[in-house]
């Protein structure tokens, strides 16, 4: 390994020499099973880490705030440029992943649903779009394998992460540039291509993350800014730490429930436009903007929205007929659902003033404060956006009682997949092992943990060492 490489990892990963250690090794083994596979020659390496959501679930497609922090575990490709416009794709766990292959192009055939190569054929289209076409394809290894890899299906954004590595790597073997916030946006929609309409969240932090800190995100573009994202960061207070546990529920039907909420969110504007007509986002729905108390709000939400409606139900309530063929069709939906708008719009306009009020927290050094906003942020996920389940909730409320957690909630899209926990420095020794056999035996499934250092955005070095890019 080069010692431009070993240079990298420090910086990257910091110098604690256990984990430099572990991560030499994988990178090590990453760059003999590329070369076993595709040949001798120049090898560049290109990052992109998951994130945990501190506070700020469901916000991010309605224009409001998010808190995430990145995670010290991130999706690698090692890739070479080819110039026959092939993308040949292998995985570090071949069993897991078989070999894939496509060829650049304007339109790109996906592949069957969920299948991981769509998140790389999503960026690669985008790209031929945005730039004409590519010069370049490229051989690929991915390297996402546990424990240092980013979870997949745990709500920790493993497919962002492997959105952004991809978009990373194919500008990277094609010599293109783009301004970090900006290629946020570019790969938050590059995977719509797999079918789920998202915010642009995950794949910020994952590009802008900084060791150390927690980033506020305005989701909101600045018109005043040629569609720049607001965003500040805040440093987390000396002597808490963040615990991550995989509840082991994996979100089997989080896709099609994504997507309804998103679709019941805009019908909660489209009925709020009845009264305040410039409405355009669930953003512009709160005291402060509307000049309303708390209580004078939550009125307005029960008189203006339905607690459930169907497709019939809602065209009683003035929604037009071509509005909802639109909205049906666009997120996938067939017309049958029960749409409770006035629960899902509750909590995305109290999630938001959440958001508010623990950036303040941070900048305070108040992570006490923090701790209970994250646990009334779970209470609203798992009551009024039902993007919880039992196995959760059974898991935030061992945490919530355990010594030295401050607070605890789901983090991720929901329905299964992990819970972010608030903690004293230290007060991870020993507390899985005693919340494990309760979670078990209320449960049967095991849950995992570990400790969550703030990490850095996506990066990407030379590993002969001839360059480094930021």
């Amino acid at each position: 390994m080069s010692d431009a490489l070993h240079d990298w990892l420090v910086e990257t990963y910091g110098s604690d020499e256990e984990i430099l250690q572990a991560q030499s090794q994988r990178y090590a083994e990453g760059l003999s099973v590329f070369r076993a596979a595709y040949g001798a020659g120049p090898i560049s390496v290109y990052r992109a880490p998951g994130r945990v959501n501190l506070i700020g679930e469901h916000t991010d497609y309605n224009h409001g705030y998010v808190m995430p922090i990145a995670l010290d575990r991130d999706t690698v490709i090692l890739a070479r440029p080819r110039a026959d416009g092939q993308v040949v794709l292998r995985n570090i766990e071949p069993a897991r992943y078989g070999e894939r292959r496509f060829t650049l192009g304007v339109q790109i055939e996906a592949g069957p649903r969920g299948d991981w190569e769509n998140y790389i054929k999503g960026p690669a289209q985008a790209l031929w779009g945005r730039f004409g076409p590519l010069a370049n394809g490229m051989d690929a290894l991915v390297i996402g394998r546990a424990p240092h890899g980013v979870p997949v299906g745990a709500g920790l954004s493993s497919s962002s992460a492997l959105t952004v590595a991809a978009a990373v790597a194919l500008m990277g073997v094609n010599g293109l540039e783009m301004p970090r916030p900006e290629l946020a946006r570019f790969c938050a929609e590059a995977e719509w291509y797999v079918g789920t309409r998202g915010g642009m969240m995950d794949h910020f932090i994952s590009l802008m993350g900084r060791r150390g800190h927690a980033l506020f995100l305005d989701c909101r573009p600045d018109p005043d800014a040629a569609g720049v994202f607001r965003s500040d960061w805040a440093p987390i207070p000396a002597g808490y730490a963040f615990l991550v546990c995989d509840s082991g529920k994996r979100r089997q039907t989080a896709h099609s429930a994504y997507n309804l909420r998103v679709a019941e969110c805009k019908l909660g504007v489209q009925l709020l436009k009845r009264r305040y007509p410039t409405i355009t986002h669930l953003r512009d729905v709160s005291t402060r903007a509307l000049g309303l108390t708390p209580a004078a709000l939550d009125a307005l939400l029960k008189q203006e929205l339905p607690a459930q409606a169907d497709a019939a139900g809602l065209q009683r309530l003035g929604i037009s007929a071509d509005f909802l063929a639109e909205l049906l069709r666009y997120h996938g939906l067939n017309g049958n659902e029960v749409f409770a708008v006035q629960a899902r719009c509750r909590h995305v306009i109290s999630e938001n003033q959440r958001v508010l009020d623990s950036i303040e927290a941070l900048r305070q050094g108040d992570a006490r404060r923090l701790g209970a906003l994250m646990g009334q942020a779970h209470r609203s996920m798992s009551v009024d956006y039902q993007a919880s389940c039992a196995e959760v909730d059974v898991l935030v409320e061992l945490l919530q009682e355990s010594a030295g957690v401050l607070g605890a909630r789901i983090t991720g899209a929901g329905w299964g997949g992990c819970v972010v926990a608030l903690i004293e420095e230290g007060a991870d020794a020993g507390l899985l092992q005693r919340i494990a056999p309760r979670y078990r035996q209320q449960t049967g499934l095991e849950a995992q943990a570990f400790l969550c250092r703030p990490a850095g955005g996506a990066s990407s070095a030379d590993a002969l060492g001839a360059s480094m890019q930021r």
